[in-house]
């Protein structure tokens, strides 16, 4: 019988019960939260016996938590307690979050697991929603001693992971036991992954790669990781690789902006000389595009500090699938390809010769036991090699359904487009957020890309592409820029770039002060852009094409 991760977590506090599980990091990097396999253990009984006495098994809990070790023990303890947790992003105080009341009305929780500090400022907010729940905080809950709990079935549901909502409203992604087990496999076989490689992560534990990746990885190896709150990477991306470093980690990542944001602050904050990156050997890439221009420069930035090219490591995934499902090769490197830009718009994936080019990332190989299928999206026909189309996964480590939804079946439909070259997979874009003009293709962030590298503004410029259509039924573009007093957009140089990289007419040029909504892990939400621009919430200065 397959050991899960209930199974793993109390072999560990026998084996192991003073070896640490986590440590959490506080905003300066020191140690502010420590847990012990044994102590996670039995604090994660403790919230499961007195779960037993609120809720049956099957009824979902809500995870509401601030930063810090205490999400990690609710989260364990309902997997003991067979209860499905449900881990959200919390409100913040006096600013309604409307993501998580569409999942706390979708899943009808029966209480709400959380902390002292993160119940009081939020309890009164959210009961506006939740209704009359019951409430357990978990850092004030009693010592009950240790209990045996039967083991869950492999096929019920471990927890809900919610989708970040970039497209459509949040979706729950029933994870199940067999799921998580299963992905944990692929991970540390894809990783190369053993008990001693040591964990850094600052995503955050609601969201799947902070919690499948950074969280339950670890655990199933029986190793440590390294945790600090996503604010604190956000206002100090450094601590990031000085954490690496300090800790001799192994494997640590995020999404592409974290890479650029460690750069964009090393060009003004000076380098530790003593920073020694020689332990990273996987730099995970993934969750957003990956661009190749973010590679070279953190590559060229912090190779003089012992960070090998080699250990750069994209990969593909989503909630639908628990976590992961392709990645590169350990110590391979990332694999580009230069391909004609005007095949791209085509639908292929062919060698550049003289024509414009774009350059592309792979996102890896596809997992052990994972299959990857690249098909026609009208008619699910299976595509050659270079031709681009639905990414489709099947496996044991796709969900089997949205919670509330009928089974989706045995092959993941992922609304992602990309296609296979030698093995390999390349990420080209979402079907939903494709340009069409004239009958050709046109990727948002390719689009993106050039108004950040071409007219000469800040690397780190947000902005929206998306088509809307005219009078006549014709899509016509529409690029939204983020702009201030430091940050300003030459309009001309952006048409001229967009003109020459791609053969397209910028029909709209909105630049504004308005921050452009992302999701947790750092996607941009084109589609609430183009809604605001629809709305005419975008209010700061438009610039007409020229005619």
């Amino acid at each position: 019988m397959t050991a899960l991760l209930t199974d793993i977590l109390r072999s560990r506090a026998h084996d192991t019960p003073h070896a640490r599980a986590y440590v959490f990091l506080d905003t300066t990097g020191d140690e502010a939260e420590v847990l012990t396999y044994h102590r996670l253990h039995r604090r994660a009984v403790d919230v499961a016996i007195s779960l037993r006495t609120q809720c049956r098994p099957g009824e979902r809990a809500l995870l509401l938590f601030g930063p810090g070790l205490d999400f990690i023990v609710a989260y364990f303890g309902c997997l003991y307690a067979g209860v499905i947790a449900v881990p959200v992003n919390p409100p913040r105080p006096g600013r309604p979050h409307d993501a998580t009341n569409s999942i706390v009305v979708d899943c009808a929780p029966s209480i709400v697991l959380s902390d002292a500090p993160t119940r009081s400022a939020t309890e009164d907010e959210l009961g506006a929603v939740t209704g009359e729940l019951v409430w357990m905080t978990v850092d004030e809950t009693p010592e009950r001693g240790d209990v045996e709990f039967a083991p869950p079935a492999q096929e019920s549901t471990a927890f809900l992971q919610y989708t970040s909502g970039s497209t459509s409203r949040p979706k729950g992604v029933r994870v199940t036991h067999r799921n998580l087990i299963a992905n944990q496999r692929m991970i540390a076989a894809a990783f190369g992954h053993d008990r001693h490689s040591t964990f850094v992560g600052w995503a955050p534990l609601f969201h799947d790669q902070g919690l499948i990746g950074n969280v339950l990885q670890p655990l199933y190896l029986g190793t440590t990781s390294i945790l600090m709150s996503p604010w604190t990477f956000i206002r100090r991306p450094l601590l990031w690789p000085l954490t690496v470093s300090k800790y001799r980690a192994h494997t640590s990542g995020g999404p592409n902006f974290a890479f650029d944001a460690c750069v964009a602050h090393a060009e003004r904050c000076p380098i530790p000389v003593d920073l020694d990156l020689a332990s990273w050997q996987v730099a995970f890439n993934g969750a957003e595009p990956i661009r190749a221009d973010t590679i070279e420069r953190f590559v060229s930035t912090f190779a003089p500090y012992g960070f090998r090219p080699s250990a750069m490591y994209p990969c593909y995934g989503l909630a639908e699938a628990t976590l992961f499902v392709a990645g590169s090769v350990k110590g391979r490197g990332p694999r580009k390809l230069t391909v004609d830009a005007d095949e791209l718009t085509r639908g292929r994936l062919t060698p550049a010769a003289d024509a414009p080019s774009r350059t592309v990332v792979g996102s890896g190989v596809p997992a052990t036991d994972g299959k990857v299928r690249i098909v026609d999206p009208s008619s699910a026909e299976s595509l050659e090699d270079n031709m681009i189309g639905e990414i489709r996964v099947s496996g044991p480590h796709v969900s089997p359904g949205y919670w509330g939804h009928s089974e989706t079946g045995k092959e993941l439909c992922t609304g992602d487009l990309g296609a296979v070259v030698e093995g390999e997979l390349y990420v080209v874009g979402r079907i939903k957020d494709v340009i069409i003009v004239r009958g050709k293709n046109y990727y948002p962030h390719d689009i993106e890309n050039t108004v950040r590298i071409h007219v000469g503004g800040p690397k780190s410029l947000t902005c929206a592409a998306f088509a809307i259509a005219d009078a006549q039924g014709i899509d016509k573009l529409v690029i939204v820029a983020e702009t201030s007093t430091d940050h300003k957009v030459n309009p001309p140089a952006v048409r001229e770039a967009v003109t020459r990289e791609h053969g397209l007419t910028v029909s709209e040029l909105v630049l504004t002060d308005t921050r452009l909504q992302k999701t947790s892990s750092g996607k941009l939400m084109r589609a609430a852009a183009k809604a605001r621009y629809l709305r005419g919430d975008f209010v700061l200065e438009v610039q007409h094409e020229h005619r």
